[in-house]
């Protein structure tokens, strides 16, 4: 476009004179007053700020030495007082092992013959020919009328606690001469009491250990 320089109408390229006024036009003149339009525009353009870039983020701050993770964890105080507990023997071993029992012939078989107990169960009764199986305390030479069960009576020796119990026997187990015992309920024993199982009676005799 050449703009009429008298008017100021905008004529299209190849005009000669201006269609507004008739005036004669300079083609000369629009382009220079486009590159100082151009000129005017590149200031402002050069004034606006640049669009601010994303800062890049802080790395996060390392721990101090102090809390930095070694190769070795320290257990908490709880675990090693569980520990130490589990590695100490059970009260109830360590009694069981300050004492030995046995039970004593009185009357009615051997006099004088000794049955050790064991820790644990100890069955009372007499040996059984079809099983094979022999009770801890074997009562079978001291009992020729059969008058014990094969499986009379048990003694259970735990803890430093001795209990007598009623297995289900046919002529019954009693202690100390008092009423027969009812099956399956323990009865806790001491030293120097007296067990009747048929017609042999026994001695249970506590001993510590030195």
């Amino acid at each position: 476009m050449i703009k009429c320089s008298e008017c100021g109408y905008e004529n299209i390229d190849g005009l000669d004179y201006c269609d507004g006024c008739g005036a004669k036009l300079n083609p000369a003149a629009a382009p220079a007053a486009e590159s100082a339009a151009g000129a005017a525009a590149a200031p402002e353009a050069a004034a606006q700020p640049a669009p601010a870039e994303a800062a890049p983020e802080a790395p996060e701050a390392a721990p101090p030495p102090s809390e930095v993770p070694t190769g070795e964890i320290t257990p908490p105080p709880e675990a090693n007082a569980a520990a130490a507990a589990a590695a100490a023997p059970a009260p109830e071993a360590a009694a069981a092992s300050s004492a030995r029992a046995k039970l004593q012939v009185i009357r009615g078989g051997r006099k004088g013959h000794e049955f050790p107990l064991e820790d644990g169960n100890n069955l009372i009764g007499r040996w059984d020919p079809e099983t094979g199986s022999f009770p801890e305390v074997d009562l079978d030479q001291d009992d020729p009328e059969a008058k014990i069960s094969r499986k009379h009576a048990l003694i259970r020796f735990e803890g430093g606690k001795i209990t007598v119990e009623d297995i289900g026997s046919l002529n019954g187990t009693y202690v100390n001469r008092q009423p027969r015992l009812m099956p399956g309920n323990p009865v806790e024993l001491k030293t120097g009491d007296e067990i009747i199982i048929g017609k042999t009676f026994l001695k249970l005799i506590v001993e510590p250990v030195s």
